[in-house]
């Protein structure tokens, strides 16, 4: 099968040993780790590579996208003359991770844990992230904001609900996912160094190329489970639970 797959950065070394050891055949493209700090702005750039990709006149079998919901940043977007193909995913955590279970034993109470793997180390300015769970359920949402859009009493409430006293000390901990393959580089010692440096609790998880592997060399077809399939003329639609997180729809 012939596929242009569309990536993340973090995911470099991952897609390439997965699509190397593939019998399919690949246009890789990468887009910058910080994109996603810019979730329209990402959105427009993935739809605009996507609609490229139809106008090649390249018999593209599927598009695929090395993305979670990132912030937002993939709903909305729809293919045109290929399926698109994505991971049921909140964010590059839960790829990394390799699967949406492990995210959520590690995530659902706690969503703005702050996470770093080796593509995180070795790309751009910045060495780890908040998952973007937080952004998309209203974490991330402004006092004045809540005001604005509730009012003030309301807006008491929803701070008080959504960020309790217990959650304070969010920061003070560093979760780095070891993804075996890259263990080498050392990365999770300085992560550890820094961590211990600042003052913060260091976590070690393993890592999975799970996902990444199943969406590059997927055998007889992607699983439902784990995978959305968006046919042409679809787009992809945001869930915002634990199970689905995104399907498939048309404009009314």
């Amino acid at each position: 099968m012939f596929f242009k797959l569309i990536a993340c950065n973090v995911f470099f070394r991952e897609v390439c040993a997965e699509a190397a050891q593939s019998s399919h055949v690949f246009d890789l493209e990468f887009t910058e780790k910080g994109d996603h700090d810019e979730p329209k702005a990402l959105r427009a750039s993935l739809q605009e590579k996507i609609d490229a990709a139809a106008d090649s006149g390249k018999k593209y079998d599927a598009v695929l996208l090395a993305y979670g919901l990132c912030g937002n940043a993939l709903a909305g977007i729809t293919g045109r003359t290929a399926r698109l193909v994505i991971p049921r995913a909140h964010d590059c955590c839960t790829i990394f991770l390799g699967s949406k279970r492990r995210f959520a034993q590690y995530f659902r109470d706690n969503p703005s844990r702050p996470f770093s793997a080796a593509g995180y180390k070795e790309r751009g300015d910045s060495s780890t992230r908040t998952s973007d769970v937080q952004k998309m359920i209203g974490l991330k949402t402004s006092y004045e904001e809540y005001v604005e859009l509730y009012g003030e009493e309301n807006a008491r409430y929803l701070m008080e609900t959504l960020a309790p006293a217990k959650d304070t000390g969010k920061e003070s901990e560093i979760f780095y996912i070891e993804m075996p393959e890259t263990a080498f580089l050392g990365f999770a010692d300085k992560c550890r160094e820094e961590a211990q440096a600042d003052g913060k609790t260091f976590t070690c998880v393993e890592g999975s190329r799970r996902l990444i592997r199943d969406l590059i060399r997927p055998t007889g077809g992607w699983s439902n489970d784990d995978f959305l399939v968006v046919e042409p003329g679809e787009k992809i639609l945001a869930v915002y639970d634990w199970e689905e997180i995104i399907r498939a729809g048309k404009d009314p």
